[in-house]
């Protein structure tokens, strides 16, 4: 993978206001059950130093996490903030994320901007950590304990949105439809919670859920679960489950000349999504702005840092992509450009060093 060292000018950057962010508010903080409230927010002008960030990912395996690592050099430039990221290299990897961050934090780091590969499997790092340097949970939601603020968006909602695209297509009563549901790796945090949300979404509907497939979000296993469900359930009307799986979906039924009998759905959004809506391969997918989501987290880090924090959890509000072209801002909200590539070292350079 190309790893990039990008110097970020802050001088040339700090003139610039940040623009006001619409987003939703938890009317209890890091409760995404309950109701919520929308705010402008507006986002601080500078950071007041150049304070090291360290950054955790789950992976890089897909344009996911990318879009959010585009939004966190964005942050981090016009902040004129520094930040390290490592990545985990998939959920199953618990042990590798607990090492990566405490030697990330150990090296000098000011706060941690942590996305997850476990709801709770890393509660005691969190707490110990969180004593010297401030916690924000970033994309994936944690247990609370050690978490000084959370940036993300209901999965159980995402789910429900995905559910919901067949729901209002096959409503109960007509015709049943066969369901093949790819949720994603089974003991991710996330999963449970896009998983509830997408079952209760299609109960009261005609669709019939008739193969289930988790495994780890990498194209290579997706493509395998897909393989495997359409030769068990060879009638199937929907392929519905991450964006990975979406994404091989489209290759898969393709070479088997199933693209015109079996739609797609995504519960969530990328590039390679986009280009299968735009192509009328893809159905749908929520958006959850994971651009916007990587700028917010690197902003309320900086935020805790100086003691600035005013709201502990805010994030996105979830809009459905489908046919209809979408809002130019929404499309630059929730994807990084075509050019980009990961940013593991973003170093911001301060005006005394001008």
């Amino acid at each position: 993978m190309r790893r990039i060292l990008i110097l970020g000018f802050a001088i040339l950057h700090s003139t610039a206001m940040a623009e006001t962010w619409q987003l939703n508010a938890p009317d209890t903080a890091f409760d995404y059950t309950g109701s919520f409230s929308q705010i402008d927010y507006q986002p601080i002008d500078k950071a007041s130093q150049n304070w090291s960030i360290c950054v955790s990912y789950p992976h890089l395996k897909d344009a996911y996490w990318l879009s959010v690592n585009y939004g966190m050099v964005e942050e981090a430039r016009r902040l004129g903030v520094s930040f390290h990221l490592v990545e985990a290299g998939g959920y199953p990897n618990l042990d590798r994320q607990i090492q990566q961050i405490e030697a990330c934090v150990d090296d000098q780091a000011d706060a941690l901007v942590l996305g997850t590969v476990s709801f709770d499997g890393l509660t005691e790092t969190v707490e110990r950590i969180a004593q010297s340097v401030p916690v924000i949970a970033a994309v994936n939601d944690i247990a609370d304990p050690g978490i000084t603020a959370k940036v993300g968006v209901s999965w159980t909602e995402m789910g429900a949105e995905a559910g919901r695209v067949i729901a209002r297509a096959h409503p109960k009563g007509s015709d049943p439809v066969k369901v093949a549901w790819f949720p994603g790796p089974e003991k991710a945090g996330w999963v449970r919670f896009v998983e509830a949300g997408f079952r209760a979404a299609v109960r009261n509907s005609s669709a019939e859920i008739a193969v289930t497939k988790y495994g780890d979000t990498g194209r290579e296993i997706q493509v395998l679960l897909i393989e495997e469900a359409l030769d068990e359930v060879p009638d199937l009307d929907y392929i519905v489950g991450s964006a990975p799986a979406a994404e091989a979906a489209v290759s898969v039924l393709r070479a088997r000349g199933m693209q015109d009998q079996v739609r797609i759905v995504s519960d969530y959004f990328t590039h390679a999504v986009h280009r299968g809506i735009r192509r009328n391969r893809i159905i749908a997918a929520p958006t959850d702005m994971p651009v916007l989501q990587g700028r917010l987290a690197i902003e309320m880090a900086v935020r805790a840092i100086e003691n600035k924090l005013d709201v502990t959890h805010l994030g996105p509000a979830i809009q459905v992509i489908s046919g209809v072209r979408p809002d130019v801002a929404l499309i630059q909200h929730s994807l990084a450009p075509a050019t980009f590539v990961p940013v593991f070292e973003f170093k911001a350079q301060s005006t005394e060093d001008q």
